[in-house]
């Protein structure tokens, strides 16, 4: 038996969610059953599972982001939240951003594949990308690290009065607790802990959202940003 045949149908609450993209949605699900887990992507015992731990549970974080914005998915590796995100939400222009090669090669042909022309796929830490990307208005995450790391590496890719969301588990509140001194040196203003998915996921998916100021990653990354831009500039005028 083949992991792709370990997959189960897509549940009713898939066809709502995804809409005239639900097909993608399938194509998606089986390629993380398959090349997905081939190349080391997802384990082989997430199979059963893909769609209510895996696409629906990335995909209700839409509920949540604002219409028209861009997104930055740190950490993308299979495309989680990303591509799920992207799936439900045409409006939005999504960086999936991934440092290891074999992920972003497998994000890219996923990209490809289901014609999502509002992605793009970068591959480079976060902090290697700061001052060659746009900065963003929301940045995604999931399963990436605990939330005081993850902030180190996506709160200075927020623009001014941006946000992060960070999909998070039964470890959210005690996160974001032990969090609190390194967001406010990070320039964060408000934080809050969202739940989603009602009547698509049980248990709801869990969000914790920071929220920054006009200085997005505090003075350091400040001026690190103005450091990396001048270099980008520099190496244009050559």
């Amino acid at each position: 038996m083949t992991e792709a045949a370990e997959l189960p149908p897509a549940p009713e609450q898939a066809r709502d969610v995804f809409g005239d993209r639900f097909a993608d949605a399938v194509r998606y699900a089986e390629l993380l059953a398959e090349a997905g887990v081939q190349r080391g992507l997802i384990g082989p015992r997430e199979v059963p599972r893909l769609w209510e731990r895996h696409l629906l549970n990335c995909a209700v974080l839409s509920e949540v982001v604002p219409d028209g914005v861009t997104v930055c998915d740190v950490g993308s590796g299979a495309g989680l939240p990303g591509i799920p995100l992207a799936l439900v939400r045409e409006d939005l222009k999504i960086t999936l951003l991934e440092p290891l090669l074999r992920r972003t090669n497998f994000l890219t042909e996923v990209v490809e594949l289901l014609g999502l022309d509002h992605v793009t796929v970068v591959r480079g830490r976060a902090e290697e990308v700061m001052g060659k990307l746009q900065p963003v208005h929301v940045v995604t995450a999931r399963a990436v690290a605990p939330l005081d790391r993850l902030a180190t590496w996506g709160i200075p890719l927020l623009r001014p009065y941006g946000e992060m969301l960070a999909l998070k588990g039964d470890t959210a509140e005690e996160e974001l607790k032990s969090a609190g001194t390194a967001l406010s040196k990070l320039g964060a203003v408000e934080t809050s802990i969202l739940q989603v998915g009602e009547g698509v996921v049980d248990p709801l998916s869990t969000v914790v959202r920071v929220e920054v100021g006009e200085s997005p990653g505090g003075v350091r990354f400040a001026a690190k940003r103005a450091k990396a831009a001048r270099t980008g500039r520099v190496r244009r005028r050559r």
